[in-house]
């Protein structure tokens, strides 16, 4: 199934009305204000129907070089989780580089696990991959929205029960959170404070997979100075920690 029948999957579940976000269709602009608590509450029903134990949502950073996973929340809001460390790190990478050519669901499992692949080798539309978090099972379905918003919708567990014909709408619904969360716009946008050039700079080299040693040498800064201008750009756009701050600025369109 690729993005468009996805896609179509998607407007199919809206049309009977199962839309957890009121009034939204894909492709319109108009629909109820969804804040992230609000999307942190639906992507955990989502959890709940799957018996996931945790789950994340990702969006896709903008370099072409350097891409990587950059988390918006996960199970532990408003602190992040340790497996959101491992998947934003090295060990999404790859998952980056499928999520920009294919919709597929990829899944893993623990070998210390027992039984633990049953659940989804039965899944024919889906890909086994290399675990995203140590010692976890999970399934991650790509995402996509408008203005070339791409990312990941990430479920873990140790029990989860996916059937084959519950995939397709699971991951529907993983497409109508993530459009509402690409679409989200702070209510006091504008009474936002100013963000400066270097404070967006620093944000786009985080984006970026970037740390704090590194912007600083990148931007012929001090180290505390760089982590100044991410704390201030942090503050501004009331954000709880950086990660949180990049994929705000990534949903405003401040940094591509």
């Amino acid at each position: 199934m690729k993005h468009a029948d996805i896609k179509a999957a998607a407007e199919a579940l809206f049309n009977e009305q199962r839309n957890p976000f009121g009034a939204f269709s894909i492709g319109s602009e108009t629909h109820h204000a969804v804040t992230i608590p609000d999307a942190v509450r639906r992507c955990r029903w989502i959890a709940v129907d799957i018996n996931a134990s945790a789950f994340g949502l990702y969006f896709v950073s903008p370099s072409p070089e350097r891409a990587r996973l950059v988390p918006s929340f996960d199970s532990d809001y408003p602190a992040t989780a340790v497996a959101t460390k491992f998947i934003a790190g090295a060990n999404g990478e790859e998952m980056v580089r499928h999520s920009g050519t294919s919709t597929a669901p990829r899944w893993w499992a623990d070998d210390g696990i027992a039984g633990s692949d049953t659940v989804f080798q039965n899944l024919a539309w889906a890909e086994r991959a290399a675990p995203l978090a140590p010692g976890t099972n999970g399934i991650a379905f790509p995402v996509h929205a408008d203005r070339g918003h791409c990312g990941l919708v990430v479920f873990l567990g140790s029990t989860i029960a996916l059937p084959e014909d519950m995939l397709y709408e699971i991951h529907a619904r993983c497409f109508s959170l993530f459009a509402a969360v690409a679409r989200i716009r702070p209510s006091d946008a504008s009474r936002m404070r100013s963000i400066s050039k270097r404070e967006l700079e620093c944000l786009k080299l985080t984006a970026n997979g970037n740390t704090s040693e590194e912007i600083a040498r990148l931007l012929k800064l001090s180290v505390h100075t760089a982590n100044q201008y991410l704390t201030q750009s942090t503050q501004k756009l009331n954000a709880v920690n950086r990660n949180q701050a990049v994929a705000k600025a990534l949903r405003l369109g401040l940094i591509e």
